[in-house]
């Protein structure tokens, strides 16, 4: 072994002074060790250049997709990716079914609902679906439920149509307290009753009462006009029957015992004015007056009088 050189002391075994002063000295003055540099295209990983050249191109791509209303089509068509891809994985919206429909369709309320093939079971949110639901007028209440892992549940209770309620040339169909429904739309609705003027929806029930006080002559009354918001007049196959401000249930009842003794409603006239207790006064129609006018001319005619 070569000697030392001259003013060195031999080399000792056991740890150098370095090492000792670590393990006396704090964690930070402690002595570091020596970095070794390293050249940067070896800390790189391989081909990384390539992989962003290709990222790069690829929202290039991808801006120009959406600029261009690709993606607005596809998505229209097909729905969003996160839709597509849930759909692939098995949660579909392949079931919707609906309880409590009475005068609503199913096809109304998956329009309604914002609901069709594009949709996926997990990204459907059952809030926006009972929110948009909700702004149908015929419909009082709504749940909405999902089953998965591709059935939705709608539940709805459906507000109970009354009367229909014509105003300035437009018909409403409302409820029995006269809370509009919906607007008159198709012929779904047009069996009910049907009032006339002015907040007669709001006294739809005295009209109704009416009705079932005229008994045989219920299904001949086509309408309840409510006049100056005081009294009704009854459109009975073009007669109108005019009604007083009190006890209007009373004169129906004595309309209908008049029609079962005379038929009155049978002869030629075109208002029947039952607003006097004590009397019944008629209104004749131009071919019925003329024919009256007629005969009493020919009952004041002397006897042996040539025609």
């Amino acid at each position: 072994m070569p000697a030392p050189p001259p003013g060195t002391a031999p080399a000792r075994g056991g740890p150098s002074r370095d090492s000792r002063l670590a393990r006396v000295l704090p964690r930070f003055l402690r002595p570091r060790r020596a970095s070794v540099a390293v050249p940067i295209e070896r800390r790189m990983p391989r081909h990384l250049g390539m992989g962003l050249a290709f990222g790069f191109f690829g929202l290039v791509a991808a801006a120009g997709f959406v600029s261009g209303g690709g993606y607005a089509e596809v998505s229209a068509r097909y729905g969003t990716p996160f839709d597509m891809a849930a759909r692939a994985l098995g949660f579909g919206l392949d079931k919707v079914t609906i309880s409590g429909l009475v005068q609503l369709h199913s096809a109304e309320i998956l329009k309604a609902a914002g609901i069709d093939q594009r949709n996926s079971l997990p990204l459907l949110s059952v809030v926006d679906v009972r929110d948009r639901l909700s702004t149908v007028p015929l419909i009082g209440a709504v749940s909405v439920r999902k089953i998965y892992p591709r059935e939705l549940l709608i539940t709805l209770t459906e507000r109970e149509p009354s009367a229909l309620w014509q105003r300035n040339g437009e018909i409403a169909v409302i409820a029995a307290d006269g809370t509009v429904i919906d607007q008159m739309r198709d012929g779904r609705f047009a069996n009910l009753p049907l009032v006339v003027g002015d907040e007669a929806n709001l006294r739809t029930k005295e009209y109704l009462a009416l009705l079932e006080a005229a008994g045989p002559l219920k299904d001949r009354i086509r309408a309840g006009t409510l006049v100056s918001g005081r009294r009704w007049t009854l459109k009975l196959d073009g007669i109108d029957v005019r009604l007083p401000e009190a006890g209007a249930r009373e004169a129906v009842a004595r309309l209908v015992k008049l029609e079962a003794e005379s038929s009155v409603l049978e002869k030629d006239i075109i208002a029947v004015d039952l607003r006097l207790p004590d009397r019944v006064v008629v209104r004749l129609t131009e071919e019925g007056a003329a024919a009256r006018l007629e005969a009493q001319k020919k009952q004041k005619k002397p006897k042996g009088t040539e025609t």
